[in-house]
């Protein structure tokens, strides 16, 4: 499975059935941009719309996947349901991975931030004390922004 193969793929189909990005998100219910970054092979669509796609552009899931449509003396047998399970767990996996980034962030952050309370004394080691601190102040607003975009996107 190639993002960038099954992105022009969509593409593909999508002008085949004379629609634009727009229309073809409207269907779906996401937005144009949505469709942009499939058809770049930015991005994966989402298992949950990946059916009503398939159904619009006249497509099978396996069609989809491979970015080509299948012959007709294909051998290919793939199980539908199974397609859908493994990119459901897929993409659940690299949520959870990105929500672990945001965590493991947040615990460094902390780390760094104790580490700057035991420096000091000199003019030196305030200046890295105090820049331990700011750096620890940045890593844990990146980790809960991580966490929170991620949490917010379920």
């Amino acid at each position: 499975m190639n993002q960038l193969t099954t992105g022009k793929f969509i593409a593909h189909k999508r002008k085949e059935k004379n629609f634009t990005q727009e229309q073809l998100a409207e269907k779906l219910g996401v937005s144009n941009k949505t469709v942009s970054k499939w058809e770049t092979g930015k991005c994966m669509p989402d298992y949950s719309v990946v059916k009503i796609l398939c159904e619009e552009l006249g497509v099978t899931i396996a069609e989809l996947m491979d970015g080509e449509a299948s012959e007709e003396k294909s051998v290919r047998t793939y199980d539908e349901e199974q397609i859908m399970d493994l990119l459901k767990r897929t993409q659940d996996l690299e949520k959870q991975k990105n929500l672990l980034y945001g965590i493991l962030l947040i615990v460094m952050g902390i780390a760094l931030q104790a580490l700057s309370y035991t420096l000091g004394g000199s003019n030196i080691k305030d200046f890295f004390s105090g820049l331990l601190l700011g750096i620890s102040i940045a890593e844990m607003l990146a980790g809960v922004y991580v966490v929170g975009k991620n949490i917010a996107g379920r």
